[in-house]
């Protein structure tokens, strides 16, 4: 049966469902990311192993999760979305079950780094970008939004229960309960994720009855990964995005994400508290990322963007005066306050690289978020060093702050054009 393609229609537009699909894969891609943060204590007293030797398996899985986004972005366009994430979701069910066989730090690098790292690239943000350009022409800022709040959902859900699953029956646990996470969600992509609308009988929603959207040429997907970037590093709308959602990364996954549990229990406070303030910022970023999403429909997107960095930078300045060993009120104002802008940035970089760079948006976007999470590992391996060195984070919270304002400078002077 063919479900209605026009905004009058009764019946639900397919394009929701396949919206609900990617929900659901990525909630569960954020929940397995988030795991590394409950599991530095653990690691750190049962092997010895440095803050800043666990901080490099990280910094591996957080590079792959980037590099491996336009990659990804081309192999959904060459062999189709359902095959990628389904493989991407056995490749993080098998490097998370391997690491209970760990014995030696390289075990890690291996497992956590590459295997979780790779088949987390393969369904990140670029896997959104890709549902809303082929099944959404009207709401796109909104459905990105709303997609890119699924990373919260996922990192509200996970982060509280693995924080207490490590501290009681152990880290093996959680990283087992991980790896059944993600074989649970292989089902839910295979039966009812597809590629396009066409495949269903059906068009884009808001698209003109009977319009096709026309796809890449079954290329090579490295070929194409290389040949978009090679164009859009070619202007400077590329580097200013790059560079800023390179910051953006630092400034979110590698240190927050990273080493805010560590710091806080530095202070004296519990992980399992930590993890639930990081869950808090989850469920305030929903609220943000969806907000921003709706906004980058009606506000230029650079502008957002400007604004957002700024207000990050100004936090995260503030932010080290306010560890303490238990939750107080101006902490938890910064929790709000941070939660809101977490991912905030992402439905305006969307959208600008779909407005810059047209039909390559969707694989431009991915190669701008690799930039993320090589800040983000730079970030990760950074401030673990930062604090074996100096035996504290405060260098790291405020190098942040700063390079956010250089982001929001960046942002704002992003042109209109390929050329500008």
């Amino acid at each position: 049966m063919t479900l209605s393609t026009t905004h009058s229609g009764r019946r639900l537009h397919r394009a929701w469902f396949v919206a609900a699909v990617a929900f659901v894969a990525i909630l569960g891609a954020a929940g397995f990311r988030a795991t590394p943060g409950v599991l530095i204590t653990p690691l750190h007293e049962e092997f010895g192993w440095s803050a800043g030797t666990i901080s490099l398996a990280v910094s591996i899985n957080l590079v792959l999760y980037g590099l491996t986004a336009p990659f990804a972005a081309a192999l959904m366009d060459r062999f189709g979305m359902r095959r990628v994430v389904a493989v991407a979701l056995l490749l993080i069910a098998a490097g998370s079950g391997l690491t209970v066989l760990m014995t030696a730090s390289w075990h890690l690098l291996l497992f956590w780094g590459v295997l979780v790292g790779l088949g987390t690239g393969s369904m990140a943000l670029v896997f959104a970008a890709t549902v809303v350009d082929r099944w959404f022409v009207r709401h796109r800022g909104l459905v990105t939004g709303v997609l890119t709040a699924a990373g919260a959902t996922g990192q509200l859900i996970f982060l509280p229960v693995l924080a207490q699953l490590a501290e009681g029956p152990g880290w093996r646990f959680a990283s087992l309960t991980v790896a059944a996470a993600a074989l649970a969600v292989v089902p839910f992509v295979w039966w009812l994720l597809r590629d396009h609308p066409q495949d269903v009988g059906t068009t884009a929603l808001g698209a003109e009855p009977g319009s096709v959207r026309t796809e890449p040429g079954k290329v090579n997907a490295a070929v194409r990964a290389v040949t978009v970037l090679a164009s859009a590093a070619r202007t400077r709308p590329f580097w200013f995005l790059a560079g800023g959602f390179a910051i953006c990364g630092a400034s979110t996954n590698g240190l927050v994400g990273t080493h805010f549990i560590p710091a806080a229990h530095d202070h004296g406070m519990a992980e399992p508290v930590a993890a639930g303030l990081l869950a808090v910022i989850g469920i305030f970023d929903i609220v943000g990322t969806i907000a921003s999403g709706w906004l980058s429909d009606k506000i230029d997107p650079k502008v957002l963007l400007g604004v957002y960095y700024a207000l990050r930078g100004l936090s995260l300045m503030v932010l080290p005066g306010l560890f303490a060993a238990t939750t107080e009120p101006s902490m938890l104002i910064f929790i709000v306050f941070y939660g809101l802008d977490w991912v905030a940035t992402v439905p305006p970089t969307v959208a600008l690289c779909r407005r810059i760079y047209g039909a390559d948006g969707a694989v431009v976007f991915g190669w701008v978020f690799g930039s993320h999470q090589v800040g983000a590992a730079i970030a990760a391996v950074g401030a673990g060093l930062t604090r074996d060195h100096l035996g504290a984070y405060d260098l790291a919270w405020y190098a942040a702050g700063a390079l956010c304002l250089l982001a929001a400078a960046m942002s704002l002077a992003i042109g209109h054009a390929r050329g500008r």
